[in-house]
């Protein structure tokens, strides 16, 4: 049922949470700090619309003052007059010529925006009183792609195309329904944070396979391709044979680099290897999967539509790891899941979020798109901040069934702002 709800403004809150003993740890951050930039969206009822954007550290605060300008497109707005025609406003957001040199649709302005516009999807669901993907899976394929804006898909998926897209998935829909009984499978990162011992990984790597999960990654990138490789090797001697490895790399390898390195994973069979080298290089990308039989995970740190488009016409992504929260939120996270699924790449989002807001993405993209129920990464270090937390039971996350995107944080964290783990 539609409640008419009025955006009356917006506002920003600047939100850290620092993780310890390891915790996050990659090639990039050894002392990680996870932070959000949050979209709050007041309104004329006891609805509140919350939206994120995941950064790391102090330029959260950047992203916030961005979110606080762009807020000034939506206020005032009726939630589902607004939804009804989001493309429009979304394109307007993107392009604002004030803020465009900062960018275009990148960095600080790409990242508040995805902020604002989860935020108009987390309200739109709550005046439904639905969860996200609920909303998602019963709008008409014409009104789910009047929330995107095609601009410079033209050429490879126009409006039309997309909308034929959606309907041709409708004869397999009925069946991939059980998703929401059986649980979306997960995938563990915490075993292998960059600065955990030997010892704590073998040990969560346990922990992880009896809480369920077969499928686990582990974070490389040294400087010394002989402990990624130590390590790899540890990993799978620890999970087994049949286990599901995945190799992240933070993009800290040259090409050469990435070639030699990725020759010597080969023997533990890894089931990717994530993002080998610098996010923007196309080329080496492809270069590296002409030869090297691994397969490539990219998307973490690929800013925008058009770049999304460029890698999945190249053929070197093997899966795509967009996130809702770093490209320009849900809308933009839609139309790239078309795209994805008109070229056959399968989706396995990048979660820095844990997974919150991707657990409803994930249903959607398996149901109405046909797109294969892979993995969804699962990261438990914040899950007693949020109201809704995601719930992950043998190795699956459980269907959510509040109205919203599940981003909602408790009071005492929008209280106090900085937190520990």
């Amino acid at each position: 049922m539609k409640k008419s709800i009025l955006i009356q403004s917006g506002q920003s809150r600047d939100i850290h949470f620092a993780l310890e003993n390891g915790a996050g740890s990659d090639a990039v951050h050894s002392t990680p700090v996870y932070a959000y930039a949050v979209c709050s969206l007041q309104t004329d009822s006891q609805l509140e619309g919350v939206g994120l954007a995941l950064t790391l550290g102090a330029g959260n605060k950047l992203v916030c003052d961005a979110i606080d300008y762009l807020v000034q497109h939506i206020e005032g707005k009726e939630i589902n007059e607004l939804m009804a025609d989001f493309g429009t406003t979304y394109k307007k957001m993107a392009d604002d010529p004030n803020l465009r040199w900062l960018g275009p649709h990148k960095g600080v302005v790409h990242l508040a925006l995805a902020s604002v516009v989860n935020a108009c999807f987390d309200l739109w669901a709550k005046s439904r009183c639905q969860p996200l993907w609920q909303l998602l899976i019963e709008l008409s394929p014409e009104e789910l792609v009047n929330t995107m804006d095609f601009s410079y898909f033209e050429d490879i998926l126009p409006r039309e195309e997309a909308i034929t897209l959606i309907k041709s998935q409708a004869a397999g829909r009925e069946s991939r329904l059980g998703i929401l009984k059986d649980g979306y499978p997960g995938y563990d990162t915490s075993i292998g944070w960059f600065n955990y011992t030997d010892e704590q990984v073998t040990r969560n790597i346990k922990k992880s396979i009896d809480q369920g999960f077969t499928a686990l990654k582990l974070k490389v990138g040294s400087r010394n391709a002989t402990r990624d490789i130590r390590r790899a090797e540890l990993v799978r001697k620890a999970a087994g044979p049949d286990a599901t490895i995945m190799l992240d790399a933070n993009q800290q390898w040259n090409l050469p680099k990435a070639m030699a390195t990725c020759r010597q994973l080969l023997a533990i069979d890894p089931f990717w290897i994530e993002e080998p080298t610098h996010p923007d290089d196309i080329q080496a990308h492809v270069s590296l999967a002409k030869e090297v039989s691994i397969p490539i995970a990219l998307g973490e740190h690929v800013p925008n539509k058009i770049m999304f488009k460029n890698f999945i016409q190249s053929g070197c992504m093997s899966y795509n790891q967009v996130d809702a929260v770093r490209v320009g939120g849900v809308s933009e996270f839609l139309l790239i899941s078309l795209l994805s699924r008109k070229y056959n790449v399968p989706i396995v989002p990048h979660v820095g979020d844990m997974g919150q807001i991707h657990q409803h993405l994930v249903l959607f993209n398996h149901i109405s798109l046909g797109h294969p129920a892979i993995l969804l990464e699962h990261i438990p270090h914040l899950k007693d901040y949020f109201k809704f937390p995601a719930q992950v039971m043998d190795g699956k996350y459980i269907t959510p069934g509040e109205p919203g995107l599940s981003a909602d944080f408790k009071e005492f964290v929008l209280e106090k702002k900085v937190l520990s783990q």
